[in-house]
């Protein structure tokens, strides 16, 4: 009777923490092995059913305090089926005034969700393609950061926006 009683309490603590999140659609990452080299592409297919409703989507970034930088600029290019390409140039704030890094996290790895598109609709059928790049300039210096040191895992999160649940 004891281990049936644990049993059920198990499986209730599963399906309270999986509803939690239940406006998820895609969350994946990438690990990015040492540093991040600036030619190195990081790249997410996805491919929704539902060409009707909007979602939010977001660039998620799991950080070290190896990451020495404010900011965190990114360039992100979004490929449609028919061949359209959106390509946006983004800046993120990585820290507080006072040098403490923002995000989640009781570790020294932080944990980022980064707005990229609000209400986005995917209004063709087939794959979408989400390029991740970074665009990291040391202050002065025009050529970018060869390997940009901190940065460990990169994601791309797609879900249903709040309100539409």
């Amino acid at each position: 009777m004891r281990s049936n009683v644990g049993l059920l309490l198990c499986c209730f603590l599963m399906i309270c923490i999986m509803s939690c999140d239940a406006n998820r659609i895609i969350d994946e990452y990438v690990t990015v092995p040492n540093s991040w080299h600036k030619d190195d592409i990081i790249e997410f297919q996805v491919s929704l059913p539902d060409t009707t409703n909007a979602y939010d989507v977001f660039v998620n970034i799991r950080n070290s305090n190896d990451f020495k930088y404010n900011n965190l600029f990114l360039i992100v290019e979004l490929n449609h089926p028919n061949g359209k390409v959106k390509k946006d140039t983004l800046e993120y704030r990585m820290t507080t005034a006072e040098g403490e890094f923002l995000g989640s996290g009781f570790t020294d790895v932080k944990e980022n969700k980064l707005w990229y598109k609000q209400g986005l609709v995917f209004d063709e059928t087939g794959v979408y393609t989400f390029k991740i790049q970074h665009a990291m300039r040391e202050n002065g210096v025009v050529d970018g950061i060869d390997n940009l040191e901190g940065i460990i895992d990169i994601g791309l999160r797609i879900e249903r926006p709040k309100d539409n649940n």
